[in-house]
């Protein structure tokens, strides 16, 4: 008696340490389907924008409760695309992304929180060697069987960083006031991800 008591016990608590989203279905970023994009201010009267082309992710997604739910991607620094080699030359170097020392930016999610019709993945950012954590905004677009007969889901997500905040730090004034480039980014990430 005993000894089923305690395996009892020892299988409950093994349970209990197994995260909900442990059993939720793994989805696979698709990157044809997918757009991380940014957006920073130019001269304080414009706006710039460029994407990553290289990046990855996977997400255990719970439809019925997207509380229980985690996230993890990755970006390739390096595949940084504005449209203009020269600048991407620029902001691969040491004044922005220093590719070679940062090769990625990351982030994880140790929770999801519902704060009424709204979504948070709060987790760990790291970009410039500084991790800080976060909450990441997302609305589920929804779930659909594609013409592969895959399962697929969509999210959508958008938020402001301090880029002075993970040493992207270049900078420099106007004469007449203002940033040649904002410290302000504004990025949006479209997700497409197939069940794996």
């Amino acid at each position: 008696m005993f000894r089923k008591k305690t395996a009892f016990v020892i299988i409950a608590g093994l349970l209990l340490t197994v995260p909900a989203w442990a059993a939720t279905d793994e989805y696979v970023v698709d990157n044809a389907h997918s757009t991380v994009e940014f957006t920073v201010t130019h001269l304080v009267i414009s706006e710039v924008s460029g994407k990553f082309n290289e990046f990855s992710g996977t997400i255990h997604f719970d439809e019925n409760d997207i509380t229980n739910s985690k996230f993890m991607g990755t970006i390739q620094t390096a595949s940084i695309d504005t449209g203009n080699e020269k600048r991407d030359a620029h902001l691969r170097s040491a004044d922005f992304f220093n590719v070679e020392k940062y090769p990625e930016i990351k982030f994880e999610s140790n929770k999801v929180v519902r704060e009424g019709s709204n979504y948070y993945a709060v987790g760990d950012f790291t970009m410039g060697g500084v991790t800080k954590e976060i909450r990441l905004p997302f609305e589920f677009k929804g779930k659909i069987t594609n013409p592969y007969g895959k399962e697929v889901i969509a999210l959508k997500a958008e938020m402001t960083v301090n880029r002075q905040d993970y040493n992207v730090s270049w900078s420099k004034s106007l004469d007449s006031g203002g940033l040649v480039v904002s410290d302000e980014v504004e990025i949006e990430l479209n997700i497409q991800a197939a069940k794996k």
